[in-house]
């Protein structure tokens, strides 16, 4: 009798347990059928040119922030490999998102050359450049491809790729403090990934808030915060630099969260319920579901 008609038999006989194992035995089969040989053999692949090379090209599409989370591991390659990042600009996302900055593209033009300054500053990176057809080792963007749910900790995407593990306690950008910006409170606060729990407008009551998000984002969140001032970084260097020197950061679930993770500054996360695939890894920061929670992390933090 086929796992159909048993999973009936036990149903309309009110066997629940014989039920529920044809049915978990039927669901793992299922599961099983989605890993493609073809997936096999591309990881396979990224394998044997790690080990068999000693320079590899890594590429990466975007979005920002998941190209940031990748950094990590090629930071961890580095030690044996000399890395080459090569970013493929204009690649089109097939979802949609509310009020992305990039639209429907994953790194433009523009983007990258806000990006390419801070890349630049990383030693672990040989070179960074925009593909044009170079031989690709490690295709980064290919944890899409993997037939498992990919709500889980965004650094390690990359790892189940490459089958090396990274220390996410570690820092894995390095800058230099900004030159006049510093000990602000450094807020963004996109559009997109809010958690609809949270409300900023007790930060009226602290002094010393800076916006580094767009000006759109900045005019929302300034309707509920009166007192919140707005800078316009000329590229994400400089981001990261004023980043670098606050006295603490808050955003939600962003690409310029990625530059706080890596530079492991104190810093607030507005977590994300319907998609948390990150939070910080070190003990001077702190992500939060809850308004009374938000409210005491960042009175701690502000008195520190």
């Amino acid at each position: 009798m086929n796992s159909e008609l048993l999973k009936f038999w036990y149903k309309i006989t009110n066997n629940k347990s014989k039920y529920l194992e044809v049915k978990h035995a039927k669901r793992e089969q299922k599961k099983r059928a989605t890993l493609n040989p073809e997936v096999l053999k591309t990881l396979k692949q990224f394998k044997d040119n790690i080990d068999s090379k000693t320079e590899i090209n890594l590429s990466h599409s975007g979005h920002l922030g998941d190209l940031i989370y990748a950094l990590p591991i090629i930071k961890e390659l580095s030690k044996t490999k000399t890395c080459n990042l090569i970013v493929k600009v204009n690649q089109p996302y097939n979802g949609q998102y509310f009020k992305h900055p990039s639209g429907n593209i994953m790194i433009s033009e523009r983007s990258f050359n806000m990006l390419l300054p801070l890349l630049k500053e990383q030693s672990y990176l040989n070179s960074v450049t925009v593909y044009t057809n170079q031989t690709i080792d490690v295709d980064l963007d290919f944890f899409r491809a993997l037939p498992i749910s990919n709500q889980f900790h965004s650094f390690r995407w990359y790892y189940h790729l490459v089958g090396k593990q990274a220390d996410m306690t570690l820092p894995y950008l390095d800058v230099k403090p900004h030159n006049t910006i510093k000990d602000k409170i450094v807020i963004v606060r996109t559009f997109r990934a809010r958690n609809v729990f949270i409300d900023y407008s007790f930060l009226k009551h602290y002094d010393n808030l800076l916006f580094l998000g767009t000006k759109d984002e900045y005019e929302d969140l300034k309707q509920s915060v009166p007192n919140l001032e707005f800078y316009d970084v000329k590229d994400f260097l400089e981001l990261a630099q004023i980043i670098k020197s606050c006295k603490f950061y808050l955003s939600n679930q962003t690409f310029a969260y990625a530059i706080a993770e890596g530079l492991k500054v104190p810093r607030l996360l507005e977590a994300y319920p319907d998609y948390p695939v990150m939070f910080p890894t070190t003990t001077n920061g702190a992500d939060f579901y809850f308004q009374e929670h938000f409210e005491a992390y960042f009175k701690t933090m502000y008195n520190a």
